[in-house]
């Protein structure tokens, strides 16, 4: 029995010969990363030095843990690592759901008309800045004359002080977070939809299935794939916190401080009152670890699941 030997895949340089028009393309999105994004992590190195403007970053001098030491001394560690977690996960689970039904019920509506209007009026939000944001939600909400207030204050109820009472918090920031944002994801399924083979709606119709059916068994599966990739791409910033969020709608109040502090605004207000850029960056260090670590672990579980819908 003869034996032929295996033929070798053709090298990277061979590729590049081959296919030298789709590489020149790809040079400015390689150079682009490589000058905004591998090169700027060389900056890690802050991290472990005793940061000063004289010396830079290359010349100041060494101090080991020293930075990581005071960060993880300071108290608050652990609970703005829980409230980052907690709220990026509730942030990133209604993100995507809500997305997800708001694009079905845009991709069912059958008057053109009021099709653009209504998702014209959903992707609104996601130009308008938290600075603005916050200035609507204090006018809305405030004790003495916010809208909200002065109607319950018509009506004989009393005002709700929102800027005292944490417990509100955890349900308003996850409601704006949405209201901002899933404009813009839902036009990320309605992509996907679009693409759908109209086929199958067509055939489920003939067979009798109603709408209800055919969004469980035809548009939910198909969106699987999109559902998994951008909640695999949520999962890798899921201990950066939106911190213009946070800080445009919190700022420094101290009656919400247990509450809604997350690690981006504490490190921010350390660097603000200290100055310490070593302290920030091990801060910034710290959060990238973690999630390196839950994208991984994130995406092992969905390889063991189904491996053709995993990253890597």
């Amino acid at each position: 029995m003869s034996t032929k030997p295996l033929r070798k895949s053709p090298g990277f340089f061979h590729e590049i010969a081959r296919h030298p028009g789709l590489y020149a393309m790809f040079v400015p999105v390689a150079l682009y990363f490589l000058v905004f994004a591998y090169v700027p992590m060389t900056g890690v190195v802050v991290a472990f030095k005793d940061f000063n403007y004289q010396g830079g970053i290359w010349g100041s001098p060494w101090n080991g843990w020293d930075n990581f030491r005071y960060f993880f001394e300071s108290g608050k560690l652990v609970q703005v690592t829980i409230n980052t977690l907690l709220y990026n996960t509730l942030f990133l689970a209604a993100y995507l759901f809500f997305s997800v039904v708001v694009a079905i019920l845009v991709a069912e509506m059958v008057n053109k008309l009021a099709k653009k209007i209504f998702q014209t009026m959903l992707f609104l939000p996601y130009f308008i800045s938290w600075v603005t944001v916050s200035a609507l939600v204090y006018n809305l909400f405030n004790y003495e004359y916010g809208l909200t207030n002065t109607i319950l204050k018509a009506f004989g109820a009393a005002p709700v002080d929102i800027y005292a009472d944490a417990n509100l918090w955890p349900v308003l920031l996850p409601f704006f977070y949405v209201w901002k944002w899933v404009g813009f994801g839902s036009v990320l399924f309605l992509a996907a939809i679009a693409g759908l083979d109209r086929e199958c709606y067509e055939a489920a119709s003939i067979d009798g299935a109603n709408i209800f059916y055919r969004i469980w068994r035809i548009t939910l599966p198909q969106l699987k794939p999109t559902i998994i990739i951008l909640l695999l791409l949520g999962v890798g910033r899921i201990m950066r916190g939106e911190f213009d969020m946070f800080y445009q709608l919190i700022g420094t109040n101290g009656n919400l401080m247990d509450a809604t502090d997350i690690i981006d605004t504490l490190v921010f207000r350390s660097l603000v009152s200290t100055q310490d850029f070593g302290m920030s960056s091990a801060a910034g260090l710290y959060q990238s670890v973690l999630c390196f670590i839950i994208i991984l672990a994130v995406n092992g579980f969905v390889r063991r699941q189904d491996k053709s819908q995993a990253l890597f």
